[in-house]
């Protein structure tokens, strides 16, 4: 029953509230690396260490509750199929790497799914918290408060001068990672982008596609996190991310604003066409299917389009995607059942939007 309410829904119920800066900032999250003492890391540990720690994590934290958004509940990874898996991963509950390569890996879920702590990744414990919109110094807060509800039973493996100790030297000192998963059209139409990049890297920040390192920026989403996490405090590279993306969602809404002054006609156009071939297509792949849902949202962020929930983008990005059509079909699909479903679903979905607006 637990692993069905996790993998039934597309969207988490905190996607369902907006936050600031959400025409831009669909998310924020906020994950601290932790390891235990006295055990070994889970690159080298033993099948018995990495049980012991899956245990730990059992005893003291499922079934509990934290402030409101408890029970928690455990999932291990042994005992889900390939395609649950990757429904966790498409909704960004786990990593690919917990999903694939981890020994013993489980993940604890708040009953929101606005909180994860994955168990057995690369490190111990991988606490993961996600807010709608642009609410990075929220993030930290509840993310802190996390870290010391599980440090009152939990040791962490912590140097006085190095900060907190992780299996990949780039983490270690606060083991912070924040990100933030923001919607940029404008600017790769635009062509400006790709001039902002070298700058943001040049900042210790990186930009990576949808799910992370090493995968593509698909439909325009581009995921902004820090890289350097020793020798700065948690507030200061929370701060530093803070002012790059809000200058990142001043430059989207200019180049925006100049799309519609320069270009309307022609923005206008590759807006209805995409809606059309959205509404009306018999066959679509994953990588289409997200630049046409990219330019759709862009037509309702720009008033192009009325009356369709700007969070159809949100939603379709991840209904769309392979774990999600298998997992709805109930058997695995070829590309091309993939393709077709995914069609059939985009075109419910759009006349369910025109439904509600007759």
């Amino acid at each position: 029953m637990s692993l069905e309410k996790f993998i039934s829904e597309a969207i988490s119920p905190w996607m369902n509230h907006e936050g600031p800066e959400s025409e831009i900032v669909l998310s924020t999250r906020i994950r601290l690396a932790r390891n235990l003492k006295d055990y070994s890391f889970p690159i080298i540990s033993s099948i018995d260490e990495a049980n012991l720690v899956v245990k730990q994590v059992r005893e003291h934290f499922e079934g509990k509750n934290y402030d409101q958004f408890g029970p928690f509940e455990l999932l291990e990874m042994d005992e889900m199929k390939p395609n649950e898996k990757r429904v966790l991963v498409e909704k960004h509950l786990i990593s690919p790497q917990l999903a694939d390569e981890s020994k013993k890996g489980a993940v604890l879920l708040s009953a929101d799914e606005s909180i994860s702590i994955m168990v057995n990744e690369e490190d111990h414990l991988r606490i993961q918290c996600l807010f709608p919109g642009f609410q990075i110094n929220e993030g930290l807060v509840l993310a802190n408060g996390i870290d010391d509800w599980v440090e009152e039973k939990l040791h962490f493996a912590f140097d006085e001068n190095k900060g907190f100790l992780t299996s990949c030297p780039t983490n270690v000192g606060t083991g912070l990672r924040a990100s933030v998963m923001m919607h940029l059209p404008a600017l790769v139409l635009t062509k400006q982008l790709n001039k902002i990049l070298p700058a943001i890297n040049q900042l210790g920040l990186v930009v990576r596609g949808i799910y992370g390192e090493g995968s593509e920026a698909l439909g325009n989403l581009f995921q902004i996190s820090n890289q350097i996490t020793l020798g700065k405090s948690e507030e200061d590279i929370v701060e530093d991310l803070r002012g790059v993306v809000l200058q990142l969602v001043h430059q989207e809404k200019a180049a925006r604003e100049m799309l519609l002054q320069s270009s309307k006609l022609h923005l206008e156009d590759r807006v209805y066409r995409s809606y059309g071939i959205l509404a009306y297509a018999r066959t679509i792949e994953s990588k289409e299917a997200a630049q046409r849902l990219s330019d759709v949202r862009l037509g309702i962020d720009l008033n192009i389009l009325k009356g369709i929930s700007a969070s159809i983008l949100n939603e379709l990005m991840i209904l769309t995607q392979p774990g999600f059509l298998q997992q709805y079909a109930g058997e695995i699909l070829s590309a091309d059942q993939r393709d077709e479903r995914r069609a059939a679903l985009i075109r419910e979905r759009v006349k369910l939007e025109i439904e509600k607006c007759n």
